[in-house]
């Protein structure tokens, strides 16, 4: 299968063309591990085999066989094998607009919805997230749409609810915003955390110390995770990986595979190949 990282691990990360809002993932890991990153919609993972661990600003949590994991939008996190044989799990990464829609539509949820507990035994909305994997690896639109909105209904009202509002913007709130603005558009060619903080009018350690808090991530570490989802929407275009590499700031393709491959969970070469192309079988991996 494309993307193995491993002796036997092997991923799949694709996006069905039907469900243009919706990325998925299928894989085996071993000893990749998953940095601390975050992700612009939701996750929702089934675990089939071993267990994987997911840590969390509350704490980690080990998933096993029927159990679902959910993470909210820019909830940062890391992951990795939980027991030496690793886990296999199947992933859908719906938008937040997907979400938010199918809320409206079937729930009487308002406002920002999201899930306050990360794993859940839920076998059955296990099963759900394989057949909408089984259906779009199978090409069909009409079945992976409608189990889909089947899945997000069932997770909302066995475990969503409306998002408590924002909490009042706390010291060093408009520091670490202000510090992400910069970042973002100079992420090519980012200053030192203590020019950062010189232009923005703060100390060093008071703006690290604020960014983490607001991001759940040092100012560094947040960036490599905006590198990659800034080459994920340029691959989606169709730029080569070297050319994506070099014009957010990484120092070369490999610097990109590196980083690409531990929060993506697959190559950038594999990932974009799987968007170049439509599958119509159910690919399993080798032996």
């Amino acid at each position: 299968m494309a993307g193995a990282a491993g002796p036997g691990e092997w991923a799949r990360h694709w996006q069905y063309e039907e469900l243009p809002e919706l990325d998925l993932l299928r894989a085996r890991y071993v000893r990749h591990t998953f940095p601390r990153h975050s992700h612009e919609g939701y996750v929702f993972g089934a675990v089939s085999q071993g267990i994987e661990d997911v840590a969390l600003p509350g704490g980690t949590v080990h998933a096993g066989p029927g159990s679902v994991v959910m993470i909210n939008p820019e909830v940062p996190h890391t992951a990795r094998a939980g027991v030496p044989e690793g886990w296999v799990y199947a992933t859908l990464y719906p938008s937040a607009q997907v979400i938010s829609d199918i809320a409206a539509d079937t729930t009487n949820l308002r406002g920002t919805v999201g899930f306050t507990e990360t794993r859940v035994s839920d076998p059955h909305a296990a099963r759900l997230i394989g057949a909408v994997h089984r259906a779009a690896e199978e090409g069909n639109a009409l079945a992976a749409d409608s189990v889909l909105r089947v899945l997000v209904t069932h997770l909302l009202t066995r475990h969503g609810s409306a998002l408590p509002p924002f909490e009042p913007r706390a010291a060093g709130t408009r520091d670490a915003e202000r510090a992400r603005a910069v970042l973002e558009s100079r992420m090519a060619g980012p200053p030192t955390l203590a020019a950062l903080a010189t232009e923005l009018g703060t100390s060093p350690f008071a703006l690290l110390r604020a960014f983490k808090k607001q991001y759940g991530m040092p100012p560094h570490t947040w960036l490599t995770d905006a590198r990659v989802r800034r080459v994920r929407r340029m691959l989606d275009a169709g730029t080569p990986p070297a050319v994506a590499a070099a014009e957010v700031g990484f120092t070369d393709q490999p610097h990109l595979n590196r980083h690409f491959t531990r929060i993506v969970g697959v190559p950038p070469g594999a990932y974009q190949r799987e968007r170049a192309r439509t599958y119509k079988t159910d690919p399993e991996p080798p032996g």
